[in-house]
């Protein structure tokens, strides 16, 4: 592997990019409120990555910036990601939103297994070495997929333009880890138990309680806190997951809302009231404090590194680009294709609030950070 740079993210994509909330970075691209009203959707909440109305949203997206960028309209699909159930949810449902032909290219490297590309589903590669990215433009030929200007490329950032899975990863979700301990630290004081504190994070953040904790890093930190706090314990918490007490996250609010007396005498009173006003509004992420240390944990850990000596060196320090990403990406921008990028991170995690902008912080998209990978081309 070779390291070149630093550069940023945007320095190649441009400002075509949308995290959570799918407000584009690019001023000249309509806000979400247009886009809903435009595709007969609710102006709240903003819908996830894996439903279909989300890529609806991200269809009349991208033809607005193809109209914007002096593009024809597309009329072929090729989605980048790293997960089989987001992203390629995410490209299945653009498929039946748009009719497009498309192709979906979704990576977690593991070089412990041979080389594998295969096609569980029709449409959808799932590799094992972000080089298989070199593989693409023979396979878009074979199926008559142009690789020209009616071409979108949907990039997903976190974990495959930055911080490729199976290779660089790790760092990203180490930034998770310390906005959740900073956060809890932050608020619970002297009275901050950490190591129960992230025993609780790591036993809750698994698959069997998704469906209790939604998959949200906001609502399992705050369910977190409250075990931290004294007022649950742990395996009450799990039992009562497991066990249908609480089937959802807002089955727990409603026991926690009948406790706010003893909340109240608790260090979690602080974060309790804000938390419950934004969950009760329908905001996804209503944890902003921990999601602004997120992003701080996130961007001191892009391009922190002055002269990397090594590949591996750079990657078990910094959250880097992927470069055989950007060589992809190369090759298609040559060939005229609309690049899109587009990330579940939530906004909060992703971009800098005033405090961080004053201080010369910069979107993750913005800061400048080494890129490491294979020559594919």
């Amino acid at each position: 592997m070779i390291v070149h740079g630093p550069f940023s993210l945007s320095s190649i994509m441009g400002k075509a990019i949308a995290y959570r909330n799918l407000e584009p970075v690019d001023p000249g691209l309509p806000r979400f409120a247009e886009v809903a009203r435009a595709c007969g959707l609710p102006p709240a909440p903003v819908p996830r990555k894996t439903d279909l109305p989300y890529a609806c949203a991200l269809a009349h997206l991208s033809r607005a910036a193809a109209r914007l960028y002096g593009r024809p309209e597309p009329r072929a699909l090729l989605l980048l990601g790293d997960t089989r159930m987001n992203d390629g949810s995410c490209f299945q449902n653009l498929q039946r939103a748009t009719g497009w032909q498309g192709l979906a290219f979704i990576c977690s490297e593991n070089l412990a297994e041979p080389a594998s590309l295969q096609e569980p589903e029709p449409g959808i590669l799932i590799g094992n070495r972000w080089a298989q990215l070199g593989q693409l433009p023979r396979i878009l030929q074979e199926r008559g997929i142009g690789a020209d200007e009616r071409l979108l490329v949907i990039v997903d950032l976190d974990k495959t333009a930055i911080g490729a899975r199976g290779r660089n990863d790790r760092l990203i979700d180490e930034a998770r880890i310390e906005g959740v301990r900073v956060t809890a630290a932050e608020l619970l004081g002297d009275a901050y138990d950490e190591s129960a504190f992230l025993l609780a994070y790591h036993a809750l953040n698994k698959p069997p309680f998704h469906p209790f904790t939604a998959d949200n890093q906001d609502y399992l930190v705050f369910i977190c806190l409250t075990i931290a706090a004294g007022l649950y314990a742990l395996p009450e918490v799990m039992s009562g997951a497991k066990d249908g007490r609480w089937p959802s996250f807002a089955a727990f609010m409603k026991d926690v809302r009948a406790r706010e007396a003893e909340i109240a005498r608790l260090p979690l009173w602080a974060a309790y009231r804000p938390f419950v006003e934004r969950f009760e509004q329908g905001d996804p992420t209503p944890f902003k404090a921990f999601r602004r240390n997120e992003f701080r944990a996130t961007i001191k850990r892009m391009g922190c590194l002055q002269t990397p000596q090594s590949a591996e060196e750079a990657l078990q320090g910094e959250i880097v680009i992927t470069h055989e990403v950007v060589q992809f990406i190369e090759f298609l921008q040559e060939r005229g294709a609309l690049i899109l990028g587009i990330s579940d991170k939530p906004d909060e995690a992703a971009l800098p609030g005033p405090e961080d902008a004053a201080l010369g912080l910069l979107g993750l998209h913005e800061a400048a950070t080494h890129c490491v990978g294979e020559s594919i081309f």
